[in-house]
């Protein structure tokens, strides 16, 4: 029996290309099928907008397309995973390995180095491609697929919703910093104590003024006399500071994990709750791992003969595995954005779970 961890050169050359393949062929057919479906339910919103054409059908393609690949790639590598293993038993070239005295992990030993790669791979594509892709589409949504506001330092951030006091702040964009913010199509809602709209005042754009925001071409309606008026200027939100806007805007979704380090610290430091995004930071690391867990859970379609007849319930039972995963995965990510679990247990506790189950599963039944 050999005592290395991976087969010959040769052997691992040739499961890591054919897992590499299908985990492609698996994955492009899952994104082209899926972004044709949002595609058919997202044109006639895109189109709505004035001036909208087909240029502004294929951005938001390339705007999800990376959304979808980073979400559906886990899944690609288990079906590849399921897809790779019975073809190799099928094919008898699982019992030629282990005939050659090849132990069940070093035959999965290629899957699984090929696994951790892409899991770097999509550590890496998250950070550079999805977070900038999440922060332009929320914000091309948030201003009904018209013109977004050009950006200025600090980005664009969209769906801004601040309170001051009884009062109600909210914005479809935000652009700039400091005292440079601008916040557009804002709607301020004057509320009594008891939490009764009192009135709302729509603008198209509000700038600082120190203190309060100044609503520029407002519209106002007086809820108890149903009165509208259009007065020159308004300004509300007198407590509102730009730093507290900053605070209050971060979406954790649209910020890279060395931008939301910087943002969890920056709550923490402001006494603010900080379970929900600290659950999503540690997940960023969890997140993309769960391709290393996929040729484990399903290995148990890797081994048995096939002429027994049970080749379909094993390869049945690693995708019902490897789904098992995603749905406690983010049942947990849920119940750590609530506070139910610890940030750190939310994120890594189904990962430890299913690689140990994996392994129980591997050395119980192959070693």
């Amino acid at each position: 029996m050999q005592l290395d961890f991976f087969p010959s050169r040769t052997l691992t050359i040739y499961l890591a290309k054919m897992f590499v393949v299908r985990i492609l062929a698996v994955l492009v057919m899952l994104v082209l099928v899926l972004l044709a479906l949002d595609l058919l339910s997202a044109t006639g919103k895109i189109l709505a907008a004035p001036g909208n054409g087909q240029a502004e059908i294929l951005q938001y393609a390339g705007l999800r397309l990376p959304q979808l690949v980073s979400r559906f790639l886990p899944y690609s590598v288990l079906l590849a995973t399921l897809i790779t293993l019975v073809t190799l038993n099928q094919n008898s070239e699982v019992v030629a390995m282990k005939a050659a005295g090849l132990s069940a992990h070093q035959v999965l030993s290629p899957l699984l180095l090929t696994a951790a790669l892409v899991s770097l791979g999509s550590f890496a594509f998250n950070e550079r491609v999805v977070t900038r892709a999440n922060a332009t589409l929320k914000a091309w949504e948030s201003a009904e697929y018209g013109p977004i506001p050009p950006a200025q330092t600090g980005g664009v951030r969209s769906s801004v919703y601040l309170i001051d006091g009884d009062n109600i702040l909210t914005a479809a964009t935000l652009t700039g910093t400091g005292e440079s913010i601008v916040l557009t199509g804002v709607t301020w809602y004057a509320r009594a104590p008891g939490g009764i709209i009192r009135e709302q005042i729509r603008s198209p754009r509000a700038t600082y003024t120190g203190p309060g925001w100044r609503l520029e071409n407002p519209v106002k309606f007086d809820v108890a006399g149903a009165i509208t008026e259009r007065p020159a200027a308004v300004v509300v939100g007198q407590t509102l500071t730009p730093d507290r806007i900053m605070l209050q805007s971060i979406d954790p979704d649209a910020q890279s994990f060395w931008e939301l380090s910087h943002s969890i610290d920056t709550y923490a430091a402001a006494g603010r709750n900080t379970d929900e995004m600290r659950a999503k930071w540690w997940h960023r690391l969890s997140g993309p791992l769960s391709a290393l867990l996929m040729p484990l859970l399903g290995s148990i379609a890797a081994f048995g003969l096939a002429r027994s007849g049970q080749l379909f319930v094993r390869a049945i039972i690693g995708m019902a595995l490897g789904f098992a995963y995603f749905v406690v995965d983010n049942a947990a990510l849920a119940m750590g954005s609530f506070g139910g679990y610890p940030p750190l247990l939310a994120a890594w506790a189904p990962f430890v779970l299913f690689l140990l189950l994996g392994e129980t599963v591997l050395i119980r039944t192959e070693e």
